[in-house]
């Protein structure tokens, strides 16, 4: 009866289902960004607004500093930063620390587009938990603790 205990069989069988749980999650995840990413045609794309957030969060930055948080190459932000700026939702200013250097904001504009999009997005979530029962309304909120908490270590 005891003869599986320290054989490794209990826990392969808690990594199955915690990988089981993981792909579930992943896929869920995924699906519904992406619904909401396609749903949502105001938006911008997914870098650009990845960086408006954290320049929002964060700012004022340097372009490399934005580069480093959004794991992207120096090139890559300068390209998404000047799309940011031709739209008015960044502004480029002298470092006053080094005069070489320019530090990145978020423009009145820029703050106004990422609270519609806020606003937009929340509403599309609502209107799918529109469609679930109680039950199913439930589960989710007494999810939300646990899936924060996933989120805790890559925040910065």
């Amino acid at each position: 009866m005891g003869g599986n205990v320290g054989t490794g069989t209990v826990t392969s069988r808690f990594e199955s289902a915690d990988d089981e749980l993981a792909a579930r999650l992943r896929l869920a995840v995924g699906r519904l960004n992406r619904r909401i990413r396609i749903d949502d045609s105001e938006s911008l794309p997914p870098l650009q607004l990845s960086t408006l957030v954290t320049v929002e969060l964060h700012g004022p930055l340097r372009l490399s500093e934005l580069a480093r948080r959004e794991a992207v190459t120096a090139p890559t932000m300068s390209r998404v930063l000047t799309a940011l700026e031709e739209q008015g939702l960044v502004v480029r200013a002298p470092d006053p620390g080094d005069a070489r250097g320019v530090l990145i904001s978020i423009s009145d504009t820029g703050r106004t587009r990422l609270q519609e999009m806020r606003s937009h997005r929340t509403a599309l979530i609502a209107r799918r938990l529109d469609r679930l029962d109680d039950a199913q309304r439930a589960a989710l909120d007494a999810a939300l603790p646990a899936l924060e908490a996933l989120l805790v270590a890559d925040e910065d």
